[in-house]
């Protein structure tokens, strides 16, 4: 594999998909959110080179991102970012990642905001680890979908930061 994540024979951006949740790790619950999330981001043009479920224990799902970002640009994870007492999707993702970036989970926090007040209580982060960019998404599918939709345009310019391609190939206002 090569270092920036891509593939050679398709040029896109790899990503992998962590499902946090005790009720689909045992299999008393499909998942459904890590699928979908899975969709959506090849529908975006980057390629799912794995999608993996994980209970909600803050070391299980830090050995998972780490284990991801081995393969991947894109760790995104869904699950486990509420107020419940097993929700620490969060504290697991704040405890390994180098930097956080706080207007990603900003952004889809104001969007999702206006399809549903419970949007307020959405804790996930996006932060980074190494070459790889982590980001937290809700466990229903529909809420993780319209989460990453929110940010989806935003990634390949992030991820292209991240991997040190810093040229600014346009002028903004002011510059």
């Amino acid at each position: 594999m090569n270092t920036t994540g891509t593939s050679h024979s398709t040029n896109r951006l790899k990503a992998t998909v962590i499902t946090v949740s005790d009720s689909s790790f045992k299999g008393t619950r499909k998942d459904l959110s890590g699928p979908a999330v899975a969709v959506a981001l090849e529908s975006h043009g980057f390629e799912v080179v794995g999608i993996q479920i994980v209970p909600d224990e803050i070391e299980d799902i830090q050995d998972a991102i780490s284990e991801s970002c081995e393969q991947s640009v894109l760790v995104v994870t869904t699950g486990g970012t509420g107020i419940a007492a097993r929700d620490v999707t969060p504290e697991a993702t704040r405890a390994i990642c180098d930097r956080l970036i706080e207007g990603i989970p900003e952004q889809m926090r104001r969007e999702s905001a206006k399809k549903t007040p419970q949007a307020a209580l959405s804790r996930g982060l996006c932060g980074t680890l190494g070459h790889c960019l982590v980001l937290n998404l809700p466990g229903s599918p529909k809420g993780a979908v319209e989460a990453l939709q929110s940010v989806i345009s935003l990634l390949p310019h992030a991820l292209q930061l991240l991997a040190g391609h810093t040229a600014h190939n346009h002028t903004e206002p002011g510059e």
